[in-house]
């Protein structure tokens, strides 16, 4: 079955960093552009990175410039977050998410169940 799979997510300290990955499985995912959002205790979803298909092209939410930096392995059909300069308001269960560009000029199609995030002060 087609799958992405979120993983690296952990408790660490402020100013602390982590590396989230997004492993894809059941088809390839290197003509799709990718995204990772983010979700914390009765807040809405809000986006905080994505990249387009080849990689060449990247976006951050201002919340997150400077901090973090998305990347993909088309190869290894998997994408990773790097956070950096971890904040408390970073806590957060992260998705990342997959738009085919087969449905529209942006759907997200395909989700993660997510990876939990949390930074202590």
């Amino acid at each position: 079955q087609v799958q992405l799979v979120e993983s690296g997510g952990g408790l660490v300290q402020a100013g602390g960093s982590l590396r989230l990955s997004c492993a894809a499985s059941g088809r390839t995912f290197s003509n799709d552009d990718m995204a990772w959002f983010r979700q914390a205790p009765g807040k809405e979803r809000e986006f905080v990175s994505a990249i387009n298909w080849s990689g060449g092209s990247t976006s951050y939410a201002d919340s997150v410039k400077g901090r973090f930096t998305i990347s993909r392995y088309n190869a290894k059909n998997i994408m990773y977050l790097q956070m950096n300069s971890l904040k408390p308001e970073d806590t957060a269960v992260y998705y990342c998410a997959a738009d085919s560009r087969l449905t529209g000029p942006r759907n997200w199609d395909y989700w993660g169940q997510g990876t939990q995030v949390t930074v202590s002060s």
